[in-house]
């Protein structure tokens, strides 16, 4: 195969590739023994026409498209061997030509790989999170954990809002029962959002013996059958029950953690805390250092680029619906969309994605940034390890050129965060460390025995705990 013409114009790569006419007809003559068997010809068995009359028939150019298909590829890797440029995407054939002596001449068009014009990697400027941790954070904490652990207690009293109240209810739509709208014995924390408006509202001020009817109307996106309609529910409350939280000592320290006394807890807390902080301060400088590295270089992407990072998209979100039973226009439907408008959804990020690591293919190369042997070897090893596999097949697998590039773009991440200018937020009203001891302790103040907080249960904000309940109609989640 000869090639010739090959040009670089706005990103695309061109050339045409001569195609001898020995090598021609045995493509043409595949084309033939490939698609006669599905070929009638009268006078003959299906699939049993000679090419000479089957031409005859249709003209001797019937098979030429499918043998043009057919001797594409390897005209296009002996372009590609001749031009040796780094190209994406799918190539297009643009024209191809037959000539009297029956050689071909196929025209390719491919997108070159993008050009990176580097601007400002290095040095760069950007905001970084404060890491200290209020007595605020400390606080909301320890709040978290003692809703934990709550205990759960029957009271005689009327219900409210954040109460358990166990019920039965009974639904009637024209004064006919409806499907679905009958439970005996259900838990349901008030102000949990898990029934249709207007119901729990109206469960309040109710108590254990307790029997009324209430009256909604159902949602008009609620599902066919019951959407907009009003209702009548019969209720009878069986039980009211709150959330008594632990008083806030030494004894509940020594009971959710492996400390002693609450102050140890506490200081374990803000270690934690601030460790955790202190890495997503860092994550996120180090997102918006490189997101200015992005802003700042030159480049032109393809779309045929963009494209195939949407597809890989789309292939990991189609594998995560097989794992939960689901095909992917399965999943389209249940978020109200289509494949059109989840890849217009997905694609800014895709591009994103694509230039980010455009820069740092880019920085690694004007770096010299170098990899080990040594370092893909762990690499190796530690994806074995996470994936309980032997490292042979993680080898089999993965290409090593494939963690080499990975390896030089981690690097490069690095080297650019590590020269960042790190400016920090103003301080807002936030509260330090400086006095948390004094400030940490006013909760606890009022439950600073268990004994006082069981004689005024009401004075404790209750948890909002969501019952493990039977689907009803009377639902949201049902939706």
């Amino acid at each position: 195969m000869d090639i010739k013409n090959i040009k670089r114009e706005d990103g695309k790569l061109s050339f045409q590739v001569l195609v001898d006419a020995e090598s021609f007809e045995k493509a043409v003559n595949q084309a033939y023994l490939k698609a006669k068997k599905n070929i009638y010809v009268p006078g003959f068995r299906k699939g049993k026409a000679p090419r000479m009359v089957i031409e005859g028939m249709y003209g001797e150019k019937v098979f030429y498209d499918d043998a043009v298909e057919g001797i594409a590829l390897d005209a296009f890797k002996a372009g590609m061997d001749e031009a040796k440029d780094r190209t994406v995407g799918d190539p297009a054939i643009t024209a191809y030509n037959v000539n009297d002596d029956k050689t071909l001449t196929i025209d390719f068009e491919t997108a070159l790989y993008p050009e990176v014009t580097l601007g400002q990697y290095k040095g760069i400027e950007a905001e970084k999170d404060s890491d200290k941790i209020s007595a605020a954070d400390v606080n909301k904490e320890l709040e978290s954990v003692r809703k934990r652990n709550a205990r759960i207690v029957t009271v005689e009293r009327k219900a409210k809002m954040g109460d358990t109240v166990n019920l039965d209810y009974d639904g009637y739509k024209d004064g006919v029962r409806f499907d679905g709208g009958k439970a005996e014995g259900h838990d349901l924390v008030l102000g949990s959002g898990s029934f249709v408006p207007g119901f729990e509202e109206q469960i309040v001020g109710m108590k254990a013996g307790d029997e009324k009817d209430i009256d909604i109307t159902f949602p008009e996106n609620y599902h066919e059958g019951l959407a907009g309609a009003a209702v009548v529910f019969k209720i009878k409350v069986n039980e009211v029950k709150e959330s008594q939280l632990p008083a806030l000592d030494d004894e509940f320290a020594k009971d959710v953690s492996e400390f002693d006394t609450l102050k140890e807890y506490k200081a374990d807390i803000k270690k934690n805390l601030t460790a955790d902080k202190k890495a997503a301060a860092e994550n996120a400088f180090r997102n918006r250092v490189l997101s200015k590295a992005v802003e700042n270089m030159t480049v032109n992407v393809p779309a045929a680029m963009i494209d195939e990072r949407v597809n890989t998209v789309l292939n990991d979100y189609a594998r995560n619906c097989a794992m939960q039973g689901l095909t992917l226009d399965q999943y389209f439907k249940m978020m109200g969309a289509d494949e059109a408008t989840f890849r217009a959804y997905i694609r800014p990020n895709a591009e994103n994605e694509v230039k980010s690591e455009l820069l740092l293919e880019k920085v690694a190369e004007v770096e010299n940034i170098a990899v080990t042997p040594e370092e893909i070897e762990e690499e190796y090893q530690n994806a074995a390890k996470t994936y309980n596999v032997d490292v042979e097949t993680v080898k089999k697998s993965v290409a090593a050129e494939m963690i080499e590039r990975d390896l030089k773009m981690k690097k490069a991440v690095d080297l650019i965060a590590a020269s960042g200018v790190a400016v920090e937020k103003a301080e807002t009203e936030e509260k330090t460390e400086t006095n948390e001891t004094a400030d940490a302790e006013k909760p606890a103040k009022k439950t600073t025995a268990k004994k006082s907080e069981e004689k005024k249960p009401a004075e404790e904000k209750p948890a909002e705990k969501k019952p493990a309940a039977k689907k009803t109609a009377a639902k949201k989640t049902e939706e």
